[in-house]
């Protein structure tokens, strides 16, 4: 049998491959007859060979193979066309590949596992997938969004035994995004957290370091329009939630350095995907906030803000200000000069 998970979420994607295996049988015996390779140089030799083999003391033998079909996608740039030998030599390869797919025994479960990104031509010009594809259990796994990945929240805390309220969840999804990695462990800290009670948006407030981050967002806008009123206040919340000084200079220490990583590396000419990638931001919404707040400063006033920021870091370490005190200067000084 062979199945193809492809698409964006990995998360998804893993926990899709761990209910297979626990459906073959989870054990040690099943763990003996589990190879993992790597397909993007994989030739189809090698996976007949890891595929024909016989399983031990075992039902099944389960081969993952992750990047094969990938590796055939199409380039989205025109490249040179090749030679009349070399095309011939890859569409050997191609076909190769594909009969030592369409030999793979009853014994062997095969999954194709591959990074792609879900769109409206994906895999329609895949030779490999175009063979395969009509015999395979084929599932794609697209980053979630809107209602979907708000559904998907909801059925992770019921799934641990927890309950949530709707605006809790509204409130994660806006946090978070689609980083199912991040949301699963944070829904685990929240369910622990609410100890049987229904999460709501304080407990998110209390316990998702991203909510904290979101806080210390606004604290930057408001310090960019220059309200220094609504900055102050929301300095005083961030305080009365139990964040200490430091911690609060370091989060803004960070967007302002996430800041002028961005203005640095866009006046490079570089795409914004892959800033995105190099700074491992995957919520939209963030990174919409972020790029929106650092096109009102300029490349030197940012990097003056982050150094009286570290400059108060360091006045509170040497004891010469107590820590609320210090930050009450900072963001006096920051919505006067910004």
């Amino acid at each position: 049998m062979i199945y193809l998970f492809w698409g964006e979420d990995d998360f998804l994607m893993e926990e899709a491959l761990q209910q297979l295996k626990q459906e073959l049988g989870g054990n040690s015996l099943a763990e003996v007859n589990t190879i993992v390779l790597e397909g993007r140089k994989l030739s189809p030799d090698e996976l007949k060979l890891a595929c024909q083999a016989t399983p031990f003391l075992f039902g099944k033998r389960l081969v993952i193979v992750k990047g094969l079909i990938e590796r055939f996608e199409p380039q989205e740039k025109e490249a040179p066309q090749p030679r009349s030998g070399e095309r011939h030599r890859k569409e050997g390869d191609v076909q190769a590949m594909v009969d030592c797919l369409r030999g793979t025994p009853e014994s062997t479960v095969l999954v194709l596992m591959d990074i792609i990104e879900v769109k409206k031509n994906s895999l329609k010009n895949n030779p490999v997938f175009n063979a395969i594809g009509p015999m395979a259990q084929v599932h794609s796994f697209p980053v979630l969004k809107g209602q979907a990945l708000a559904a998907w929240v909801r059925s992770r805390v019921n799934s641990l035994h927890g309950r949530i309220s709707p605006v809790a969840v509204e409130r994660l999804v806006e946090l978070i995004g689609g980083n199912l990695r991040v949301m699963s462990n944070e829904i685990a800290k929240l369910v622990a957290y609410a100890d049987g009670e229904i999460i709501s948006e304080e407990d998110i407030r209390q316990v998702v370091d991203s909510a904290r981050e979101m806080d210390v967002f606004m604290l930057i806008d408001s310090i960019i329009d220059q309200r220094s009123s609504v900055a102050e206040g929301i300095l005083e919340q961030l305080l009365q939630n139990g964040i200490n000084p430091s911690q609060i200079l370091a989060l803004l220490a960070r967007q302002v350095q996430m800041m002028i990583q961005i203005k640095d590396l866009s006046a490079q000419k570089i795409p914004a995907t892959e800033i995105k990638g190099r700074m491992g931001i995957f919520n939209d919404f963030i990174w919409n906030r972020i790029i929106a707040r650092s096109g009102k400063y300029t490349l030197e006033r940012l990097k003056e803000i982050h150094h009286n920021i570290l400059r108060t870091d360091l006045a509170i370490k040497r004891g010469l200000y107590e820590g609320d005190l210090a930050l009450e200067m900072l963001v006096a000084e920051l919505c006067q000069k910004a």
